[in-house]
């Protein structure tokens, strides 16, 4: 586990690419969730009893900053946060097949099983042949929000094998080998101060090559 920071309520990580935040079907085991568990063995049992510490989720291709509460208190406290998304900011770096245009802009839309409404901001940042790093900052935090955005747009995630675009991935020079996405920064107001903090991570080297 890559940790950012840590004290008596909060755990801040790095995610790698390719791991699970919790147990899945198929990815019992080997999770950041068992992770935290081993470096914190006296959280094992906050929140829930299938992703202790657990108060919010990246998909398992994401990479980047994700927050792990220690006391039930504090997961309480950082729940009700993500949930509502009032207090939380959250920042994205994607690279996308193309740039948007406009090149800075707004989209929002109603997505999901139970459609609710999402809002993104979005600013193109720099360009590497047909592929673009785009920055994306969500004002909600609904399930594959930007990847979902990216592809109204029309400029999907390069890799993403659910709303990306297959073709356009294998006619890179260097296919993808995940959904091209990384949580960069993230903000949210401590349990414990009641003051708001931020955290990031830099870009892996798959997210830096096309800015």
């Amino acid at each position: 586990m890559n940790i950012i920071y840590e004290d008596a309520a909060i755990l801040v990580a790095d995610k790698e690419a390719g791991v699970y935040v919790h147990p899945a079907p198929g990815h019992e085991s080997g999770t950041l969730s068992d992770e935290f568990v081993a470096h914190c063995p006296g959280s094992a049992s906050v929140g829930s009893s299938s992703r202790p510490g657990v108060v919010h989720r990246l998909d398992a291709d994401t990479s980047g900053v994700i927050v792990f509460a220690k006391t039930q208190s504090a997961y309480l406290f950082l729940r009700k946060q993500f949930e509502t998304h009032k207090e939380v900011k959250k920042t994205y770096l994607a690279v996308c097949h193309g740039a948007p245009r406009p090149g800075k802009g707004v989209i929002e839309s109603m997505i999901g099983r139970l459609p609710r409404r999402a809002l993104s901001r979005y600013e193109t940042l720099g360009r590497n042949g047909p592929l673009a790093l785009v920055r994306f900052d969500i004002e909600t935090g609904r399930m594959h929000q930007i990847r979902i955005h990216a592809k109204e747009l029309g400029h999907p995630i390069a890799g993403d094998p659910l709303y990306g675009d297959r073709k356009k991935d294998l006619a890179l020079k260097r296919p993808p080998a995940r959904t091209l996405l990384h949580a960069v920064e993230l903000s949210f107001i401590h349990p414990i101060s009641h003051r708001r903090v931020s955290f990031s991570s830099p870009p892996p080297q798959d997210i830096v090559f096309c800015g």
